[in-house]
């Protein structure tokens, strides 16, 4: 599975019932995603919403989160683009959301109900906008 290219990384952490995240950022080019937060702070069964603004020249940009639980590879959660619904996973169905807001440029995501099995690094991702060549370069015989 090939990953967009720029991605936010949110850790949860569940520590004595409270539920930390943690943010780091990656980005290259002009396009970019960013957190709003350094660190959030939460308890069980609360709702939680992880803020993720993006910067791109895309017309109708493409978002994505994902969880990685320790241990593990990332897991798609959901995508959201400017034309359309986008597409959510099943085991994120219930408590997991976001809504691209192309005029505020960002996909913040809902987790509803929080819970101690939600401690995980989550990613913001932006679909890369730069996009390969795909005509064939044919070499002319010599004359």
């Amino acid at each position: 599975m090939r990953y967009p290219q720029r991605c936010t990384f949110v850790t949860l952490k569940a520590i004595n019932d409270k539920i930390f995240l943690s943010i780091f950022q990656v980005s290259s080019g002009q396009d970019r995603v960013e957190q709003s937060f350094r660190e959030i702070t939460t308890s069980e069964r609360d709702q939680v919403i992880v803020r993720c603004n993006y910067t791109t020249t895309d017309t109708n940009p493409y978002l994505f989160w994902y969880q990685q639980l320790p241990n593990r590879s990332p897991t798609f959660i959901l995508n959201k683009f400017t034309f359309g619904e986008g597409n959510t996973e099943p085991d994120f169905k219930k408590r997991f959301s976001a809504t691209l807001d192309s005029t505020s440029r960002t996909v913040p995501l809902m987790i509803k109900d929080v819970r101690v099995s939600d401690s995980a690094v989550y990613y913001c991702a932006l679909r890369p906008t730069v996009t390969e060549n795909t005509k064939t370069l044919v070499q002319k015989p010599d004359m």
